[in-house]
């Protein structure tokens, strides 16, 4: 489902700093993997380009077969809105909004009628445990509960693939266990493919696949996660 082959890219402003070399992954679909790496290493640029928010330098980056690059930003818009979930640190709710308004923003924008975004927010609504907080503001609910709302968020209008940016940064041990979870729950029923950046190794023993991300490339950690059981 995503390919990326030999993938580098630098920034002007950082004096030409080549932040990726030669990154390579293959993803098929419905796999879930994480990528580690220190600080500053590029992940968060590595999931900029994966997102089409950004174009490699050189390497080719595809999706279904679909050269990202060669598509216009407005072409990269729609497909991020048709393709993509996102899931960040920092929860990224829209605070005028209900919890179950910031849930059916992706499906809106989509177009859905209204009463299959009715049955579809509900739907994740009871997945997360909030159905009876539907009509609350995110600031009435704690960082764990923030988070849950976000994972069901971007996973609304059921996207190809998820992109988690450190989802557990912010939460304490038990709220993260429950967030990750539930990510990997709904990412198998939805058969949807999922990437988790994350400096937990904790977080990371929950996919698939465990990646390091360094100067020289993207490499299968040698402690790889194996796929827990149903």
């Amino acid at each position: 489902m995503l390919s990326l082959q030999g993938v580098a890219k630098s920034f002007e402003q950082r004096s030409h700093k080549q932040v990726l070399h030669d990154v390579s992954l293959q993803l098929a679909p419905t796999e879930y993997i994480a990528i580690m790496g220190e600080s500053g290493v590029g992940k968060s640029t590595l999931l900029n380009l994966i997102a089409g928010l950004d174009v490699p330098d050189a390497g080719r980056l595809l999706f279904e077969g679909q050269d990202l690059a060669l598509l216009n930003d407005a072409a990269r818009t729609r497909w991020r809105r048709a393709k993509l979930g996102f899931i960040f640190q920092a929860f990224h709710l829209l605070p005028h909004l209900s919890i179950e308004r910031n849930i059916a923003l992706p499906l809106a924008l989509n177009g859905v009628a209204a009463q299959s975004m009715q049955q579809r927010v509900e739907e994740l609504l009871n997945a997360v445990g909030l159905l009876d907080r539907r009509h609350d503001a995110p600031a009435q609910l704690s960082g764990g509960e923030m988070q849950r709302v976000a994972v069901a968020r971007a996973l609304a209008h059921r996207p190809r693939l998820v992109l988690a940016d450190e989802p557990t940064g912010n939460l304490d041990a038990e709220s993260a266990g429950h967030v990750l979870a539930l990510l990997r729950e709904q990412l198998r029923r939805d058969q949807a493919a999922g990437i988790l950046v994350t400096h937990s190794t904790v977080a990371a023993a929950t996919a698939d696949r465990v990646y390091v991300l360094t100067a020289h490339g993207l490499k299968l950690s040698n402690c790889v996660a194996a796929r827990r059981a149903v």
